[in-house]
This record gives structure tokens, C-alpha cells and sequence, in this order.
């Protein structure tokens, strides 16, 4: 694996990590989350009204 390849999935697995904190702190505190399901906003979570939509 190239260094720059090897960076690069340091950064994507970084990322990976720190967005899937951050989703498990919102879920904790109640909060609902913004995500995107085909390419659409879904807001997703406790406080979220239209959870799982289509």
C-alpha cells in the first residue's frame, strides 16, 4: 500500500470513528440526527418526528 493510500484510510477510518461518536452521543442525550438514505435528508433519533419516513 502506497503512503498516500495508506493516509488516506487512516483519515476515512478517523472519520468513520469520530462521526460514529458523535451519533451515539446524540442518541444518549435524547437528540435527534440529520443523516442521508437515498439520497435524501432523514432526520433520524428520540426527537426526530419523522423517523424512518419515506
Amino acid at each position: 500500500m502506497t503512503e498516500i493510500k495508506k493516509e488516506s484510510q487512516q483519515a476515512k477510518e478517523s472519520l468513520q470513528q469520530a462521526v460514529t461518536e458523535v451519533l451515539d452521543k446524540k442518541k444518549r442525550l435524547g437528540q435527534y440526527a440529520v443523516v442521508y438514505r437515498d439520497g435524501k435528508p432523514v432526520r433520524i433519533g428520540n426527537d426526530s418526528i419523522a423517523e424512518d419516513r419515506p
